[in-house]
């Protein structure tokens, strides 16, 4: 239970208290007999496949769309995550997600899945196919990335851009192994396509250490790289001393305006970096930047505000930021996202301040994941 379920409890609150994800939970879909004989499939709500043909490949793709909660309020535009490799980790993103954004770590996001379409699509060789830069002898079928990359550019982000309510301005590009070199390739090639990047167990040796030389070129192009970018690699995969070679060569460049995160995942392997890499990945790329004030503009805030007639809270001011200090005594830190709207990291809670036409706190409204509720300051000034 959390801090804050305690506090509508003790105020005897009514707010329904739904489990820890943005869409409805998994449901069963009976088979054809209804259920009399066959066993029942396993659904995602609130979740969508459509087929896209790309003349670029030349060949189908599917497209698995999840949405967010509040993706009917027709007042806003969402930004998107793209992950690859869509038929293996739609449904493992999909749960991270709806667990980081009951914490308060995410933004609503439309998340788009890619993989192939057709009847019987083997996986396995057309990732290689489209992920993987360059051809190379050893392994059949490879080196399309540049023209899937296109197809990423120039059909699949137009078609979904055309059809949802996306944010073109914040789009997000996710994948591991394979996808993690295509993740990263994208990134020199199409800049400005995404402006967040999450990978894990990059192939960062393909082709003798190709990716290597796109980040030169570019380096010799560009001082700056517009980008927030994780990347993690397991211990026990044998690739940390490569890893933490790029790592080291990409810090040194000293490029304007790119945020990097990196994190080796003690006791995993190559497959289990996903998990935690993703979850990590995601937390910091969309991390939320809070706002430098001067601590003595907090003493407007610093008082008790009534939540009904029986439960009051205080907000204080400790060490040069603000606490809310709850019925039952727990303080929860509150970070400043602006002059007068705080946030409180782990948690969905979202405190906005009221001030009257006199510019003195009158109150504040509370949002969280269930509702949000207002309450009243005792001692206004």
């Amino acid at each position: 239970m959390t801090i804050l379920h305690r506090l509508l409890i003790v105020a005897g609150a009514t707010l329904f208290f739904a489990s820890p994800s943005p869409t409805t939970p998994l449901s069963g879909n009976a088979g054809t007999d209804g259920g009399k004989t066959s066993p029942r499939q396993v659904e995602m709500p609130g979740t969508q496949l459509l087929t896209v043909h790309s003349s670029i490949v030349g060949r189908d793709y599917d497209l698995y769309i999840s949405f967010p909660r509040n993706y009917n309020d027709t007042t806003k535009k969402f930004p998107v995550l793209y992950l690859l490799d869509g038929q293996y980790d739609f449904p493992l993103v999909n749960g991270i997600y709806g667990d980081l954004y009951y914490d308060g770590f995410l933004p609503e996001l439309i998340t788009v899945g890619i993989t192939w379409g057709g009847e019987h699509p083997n996986y396995d060789s057309l990732r290689t196919l489209d992920l993987t830069p360059t051809s190379i002898k050893q392994v059949p079928s490879t080196g399309n990335a540049a023209k899937f990359l296109a197809c990423i550019k120039g059909e699949l982000i137009p078609y979904i851009d055309s059809k949802y309510r996306t944010d073109k301005t914040d789009r997000a590009l996710m994948g591991s192994s394979l996808g993690g070199l295509f993740t990263l390739y994208a990134m020199f090639h199409e800049t400005d396509l995404f402006t967040r990047y999450v990978l894990t167990s990059p192939s960062l040796t393909w082709d003798n250490n190709v990716l290597s030389s796109y980040e030169a070129s570019y380096h010799t192009q560009h001082s700056r790289l517009p980008a927030r970018l994780f990347m993690a690699v397991s211990a026990l995969e044998g690739s940390e001393a490569t890893f933490g070679k790029f790592v080291d060569r990409l810090k040194s460049r000293k490029y304007q305006d790119l945020q990097i995160e990196t994190r080796v995942l003690e006791g995993m392997g190559h497959a289990g970096s996903k998990p935690e890499g993703y979850a990590r990945g995601l937390q910091s790329a969309f991390s939320r930047a809070s706002k430098n004030i001067d601590p003595s503009k907090f003493n407007a805030f610093v008082g008790k505000y009534r939540l009904n007639p029986q439960v009051m809270v205080s907000i204080l001011k400790e060490n040069d930021h603000l606490v809310l200090l709850a019925p039952d005594s727990t303080k929860i830190e509150l970070v400043a996202e602006s002059d007068t709207e705080f946030f409180v990291r782990g948690m969905y809670l979202l405190i906005r301040f009221h001030r009257n036409g006199a510019g003195a706190v009158t109150g504040a409204h509370v949002e969280q994941f269930q509702g949000g509720f207002d309450l009243t300051k005792e001692d206004q000034k």
